[in-house]
């Protein structure tokens, strides 16, 4: 008697909106069950109905920064599909621009919890789900600012280079257990939230970068699936730039 594979699941964080949603659509698109996690319910739920008419997927309630919070958040996913096999920690913000000396402690606390903090939190609890399946992968969404310096967002730069650094460390311990992690470095992506912070020099970005545009978030979306759904298996604690040849 035959038997099929069961259904992949797959659980992303900052799945709202930007680069989180985008991914959100590729998986879905893929045929995995994915799980929307997001601190914006009222979003969050909108991009469930929107996804649910072409695959499955579920909404989760999630804040990064609370530790609780992604538990049970990893807990509600594993009980609605009954496992987890992959993941795509996405969910980050910007913070405030400036020089070094002149950012406040909330900004960098907050930069902080949320980018690097938070990630820590849902690998904390992705990672043993993975290896009791016997394997999976995780990818962690850093940034161009996590390879080289950025100007004016110092908590951003440290935090997205400490993303970098946690993603190599997961990915040497838990190879051995079939868990690949690798990290994604967006450059310049046109999302609400870069629209927010940046528009009015949206133009000279695109400009400056080699390939004259800004990168869709459809594109970071490719890398991620590809990662978990389609990468050699040896292919772990990579830092893969998504910059259109900026770090060229």
């Amino acid at each position: 008697m035959e038997t099929s594979d069961p259904q992949k699941v797959v659980f992303i964080t900052g799945a709202a909106s930007g680069i989180g949603l985008a991914s959100a659509r590729a998986f879905v698109e893929r045929g995995y069950a994915t799980v929307l996690a997001d601190r914006n319910a009222d979003a969050g739920r909108a991009a469930e109905a929107e996804l649910d008419k072409v695959g499955e997927c579920t909404f989760v309630s999630c804040d990064v920064t609370d530790d609780d919070s992604v538990r049970d958040a990893v807990a509600h996913a594993v009980t609605t599909f009954g496992r987890l096999d992959a993941a795509f920690n996405a969910a980050g913000i910007d913070g405030e621009y400036g020089p070094l000396a002149e950012a406040s402690m909330e900004n960098w606390n907050r930069v902080v919890a949320v980018n690097l903090t938070g990630t820590f939190s849902c690998m904390r609890y992705q990672l043993p789900e993975l290896v009791k399946v016997g394997g999976g992968a995780i990818v962690n969404c850093a940034s161009v600012a996590g390879l080289r310096a950025a100007q004016t967002v110092s908590a951003y730069t440290a935090a997205k280079h400490g993303v970098v650094g946690l993603t190599k460390a997961a990915a040497r311990e838990y190879a051995p257990a079939g868990v690949r992690v690798n990290a994604i470095c967006p450059g310049t992506v046109d999302t609400p939230m870069f629209r927010q912070s940046l528009d009015a020099v949206a133009d000279r970005l695109a400009k400056t970068n080699p390939s004259r545009r800004l990168a869709d978030a459809g594109e970071i979306a490719a890398v991620a699936v590809w990662l978990c759904d389609g990468a050699p298996g040896y292919l772990t604690g990579e830092t893969i730039a998504v910059d259109g040849g900026a770090g060229a």
